[in-house]
């Protein structure tokens, strides 16, 4: 036999519309009344129909998430499973459910969203990265659709709620770190620079580089894809130059350990022969050979802050625009070393 809202309220001594309120977790009502309801739902069993809930509301009770490829590569990184437990835990604290996009191309991912947006799949967009002249974007402001990015839009900075660290700061103090230790022949290998972490990350490179009265070699910046090959194709090119690098800056913690793999075949000792820092602290960094020095970017408070955000904006289209900076920490392992200078 079906349990239905009467029978919860008859068994919380409540009326049926104050079922209806607490599963929609009104202010309004008491905690203790919530409480009692609550427990007469787990007594009789009773599960709401969110379904019919979605129709009577209009809402789909669902936030869409944009990866920034097609999912075969982007779950090879570390980053996106936990940046996606983040949201998880965002969405499930309110209710929500996640719905997932992925795209082989960027025509692809455009054409996802636009369905996602016309269909109304979804009540409101998380973009898992930020890219230069994204035609999603400019897509979802005109249709005026809630959307949060995680990272900093390159335009429109003033009209899109986005969560970012402070990843020029990040990058400059890594490499001053570096120079601190006596290296003067730093390399940095970044992403693809169609995305805005990549020059953001390279902009902080280069400040500390200048900074220092070190020359600025094009020579020693190499941009591959945040992948494990993509770090075994920089070192091989950084290594063949007359005045190889003593120090690299990695942009990406599996880039970083594609690096340390492809040393290890040259025969080259990390950090004995060169030094090495990363970012996002992924757990493979606590267990590579030698334990990587990587930032600390709180990836799973990203994504939490993502989808929190996201929510407050889709249940408060007043809300204001907001730009939320997570904090970062630079965690010291093996992978670096002092060295003289002569």
């Amino acid at each position: 036999m079906t349990v239905t809202i009467k029978d919860v309220a008859k068994l919380a001594n409540v009326a049926p519309s104050t079922v209806s309120r607490v599963i929609a977790d009104n202010p309004r009502i008491s905690e203790k009344t919530k409480e009692r309801v609550r427990e007469a739902m787990d007594k009789l069993g009773y599960h709401p129909n969110f379904i019919a809930r979605s129709l009577a509301s209009k809402s789909t009770q669902t936030i869409g998430l944009v990866m920034p490829s097609s999912a075969n590569k982007v779950f090879q990184n570390p980053f996106f499973p936990e940046v996606i437990r983040g949201l998880s835990k965002g969405a499930h604290d309110k209710k929500y459910s996640l719905h997932m996009s992925t795209g082989e191309t960027e025509e692809e991912l455009y054409e996802g969203v636009i369905e996602m947006v016309q269909s109304r799949r979804v009540d409101g967009i998380v973009l898992l990265y930020s890219r230069f002249e994204d035609r999603i974007v400019t897509y979802l402001l005109e249709k005026k659709f809630p959307f949060v990015v995680i990272g900093k839009p390159y335009k429109h900075i003033e009209e899109i709620t986005h969560v970012d660290n402070d990843n020029y700061r990040a990058t400059k103090e890594v490499t001053e770190y570096l120079i601190e230790l006596g290296h003067e022949r730093i390399a940095f290998v970044g992403g693809n620079l169609n995305y805005v972490v990549t020059i953001d990350r390279l902009l902080g490179y280069e400040k500390a580089i200048r900074n220092a009265g070190l020359p600025y070699k094009d020579e020693y910046i190499s941009h591959e894809e945040f992948l494990k090959e993509g770090g075994q194709e920089a070192i091989t090119d950084l290594l063949s130059l007359d005045e190889p690098p003593t120090a690299l800056v990695v942009a990406d913690d599996l880039m970083a350990l594609g690096v340390l793999n492809k040393l290890d075949e040259m025969g080259k000792v990390v950090p004995d022969d060169i030094s090495v820092v990363s970012f996002n602290n992924v757990l493979l960094t606590e267990i590579s050979k030698p334990p990587l020095t990587s930032v600390d970017i709180n990836i799973f408070n990203l994504g939490h802050e993502a989808a929190k955000n996201l929510i407050e904006g889709i249940e408060k289209p007043k809300e204001p625009i907001k730009r939320i900076i997570i904090p970062y920490e630079i965690i010291k392992r093996a992978s670096c070393k002092k060295i003289a200078n002569p």
